[in-house]
């Protein structure tokens, strides 16, 4: 008995799948998800490099999108790399520690996506209703109490993840039929009671993220009757156009998200291939289009790329 628990710390390689019933595909399929990972990484590292030496983009708004941009990174490299190197050399094996690993960095990323944006809506609401005390609210100080916040949070509350996934023995299969570890995906696997694992892997991270989204709808609402009372059109167009962006990037997350979870959870009818395919293109899709939205909505952005390739044109 004793033999067996500790086996639980150090279990064997686990074999990631991939795509079941595409595995024919496997090899055209990487294709557009390296692409679009591609996109993805070369557009947020641009957003970074505008927004670390433009100091004109130096601004509340502009630092909490240099932290979407860095989360997106992490989100789509804790799966990508490693669901391509299954399409293409037939890399299935994950050792344990390395499923844990993915497995926190793919859930924290996620939940602190979900709160980056819920302090970008705060951001928001206090530069339109509130926009002579803007930069007395959100001071450097207050930015970074704020990012270190979020962070600390979204750390403690992945972090058990990892640790009631170590409590388990695994003594059945190791195959996974996904191209990715994922928290319950994994817990199904053990020869255990995982009620723990069900009950703190849907309610603790989801319940955050709701809450989330009631702020960020609450912020919104605010916003809205902040601007229709505004005296101008013009006014109340400038208003708009200064979140239109940021409404775009919560519909991409949150959408997809809500989908895939409920599917996950309780989508008993849908396919599971179309189940992982559409949970590997949430990975890598919102990341990719973030920095396009924002690209094209923020007019200070749009400006900076254009001359970041005119000057590179010229050269």
């Amino acid at each position: 008995m004793i033999t067996f628990n500790l086996s639980s710390y150090n279990p064997g390689p686990f074999i990631l799948v991939g795509i079941p019933g595409l595995e024919q595909s496997h090899v055209w399929i990487g294709i557009p998800f390296c692409i679009i990972y591609i996109v993805a990484v070369v557009g947020n590292c641009i957003l970074l490099y505008l927004i670390a030496v433009e100091r004109s983009l130096h601004q509340p708004m502009f630092f909490f999108l240099f932290m979407l941009a860095m989360t997106d990174l992490i989100l789509s490299t804790a799966v990508v790399p490693k669901t391509l190197s299954i399409f293409w050399l037939g890399a299935r094996e994950i050792t344990f520690p390395g499923c844990l690993t993915q497995v926190f960095f793919l859930h924290c990323s996620f939940v602190l996506d979900s709160a980056i944006l819920m302090t970008m809506a705060f951001d928001r609401y206090v530069a339109i209703c509130s926009p002579l005390r803007y930069t007395t609210i959100l001071t450097p100080k207050m930015i970074i109490k704020i990012a270190v916040g979020i962070s600390f949070r979204s750390f403690c509350i992945i972090l058990p993840v990892v640790f009631l996934l170590t409590r388990l023995p695994f003594c059945r299969t190791r195959i996974i039929p996904h191209t990715y570890c994922e928290h319950i995906g994994v817990a199904r696997l053990a020869c255990a009671d995982i009620s723990i694992n069900i009950w703190y892997g849907f309610c603790v991270p989801i319940m955050t993220v709701i809450s989330d989204v009631i702020l960020i709808a609450i912020s919104y609402a605010i916003i809205l009757c902040a601007v229709f009372h505004l005296p101008s059109r013009a006014a109340r167009q400038k208003a708009l156009g200064t979140c239109g962006s940021h409404v775009c990037v919560i519909l991409m997350f949150y959408t997809p998200a809500f989908f895939s979870i409920l599917a996950h959870r309780f989508g008993h009818n849908v396919p599971r291939t179309f189940h992982i395919m559409f949970a590997n293109l949430y990975v890598v899709i919102p990341p990719a289009l973030n920095p396009i939205v924002y690209g094209v909505k923020t007019k200070q952005i749009r400006d900076k790329v254009i001359l970041l390739f005119s000057i590179k044109g010229i050269e």
